[in-house]
C-alpha cells in the first residue's frame, strides 16, 4: 500500500507542479503583455508629443498662406479694377476726342454681332 500512497503522492506532486508551472507561465505571458501593451502605449504617447509640434506648424504654414492668397486675390482684384476704370476712361477719352469714328466702330461691331448671331440661328433650326 506504501507503493499506491507513494504513486499517488507522486501523482499530486506532480499535478501540482504542472499546475504551478501553467500559473507562472500565465504570469510571465501576462508581464509581457503588459510590458509590451506599456510601450506601445510609450510610443503613442511619444508620437503624439512628436505630431503636435509639427501639426502646429502645419497649421501656422496653412493658415499663412491662406493669408497671402486672401492678399494676393485682393491685390489683384485691385489691379482689375483698376484696369477696367483705365480702360473705361480711354474709351470716353476716345469717344469724345473721334465722335463719328467711334459711332462708326460700334455700328460695325453691332452689325457683325448681329450676323453672327443669325448664323447661330439658322445652324441651330437646321439641326
Amino acid at each position: 500500500m506504501t507503493t499506491i500512497k507513494s504513486v499517488q503522492q507522486s501523482a499530486s506532486q506532480a499535478a501540482d507542479n504542472a499546475t504551478q508551472t501553467a500559473d507562472d507561465a500565465i504570469k510571465s505571458t501576462q508581464r509581457a503583455a503588459n510590458n509590451a501593451l506599456d510601450n506601445l502605449s510609450d510610443k503613442v504617447h511619444q508620437a503624439s508629443e512628436q505630431a503636435a509640434p509639427l501639426i502646429g506648424r502645419l497649421s501656422a504654414q496653412a493658415e499663412a498662406l491662406s493669408r497671402k492668397t486672401v492678399d494676393a486675390v485682393r491685390e489683384g482684384s485691385k489691379r482689375a479694377r483698376l484696369q477696367a476704370t483705365n480702360a473705361a476712361n480711354s474709351t470716353v477719352s476716345y469717344i469724345k476726342e473721334e465722335p463719328v469714328k467711334s459711332v462708326l466702330i460700334a455700328a460695325a461691331a453691332g452689325a457683325a454681332l448681329f450676323a453672327i448671331a443669325r448664323l447661330v440661328s439658322r445652324n441651330r433650326d437646321r439641326v
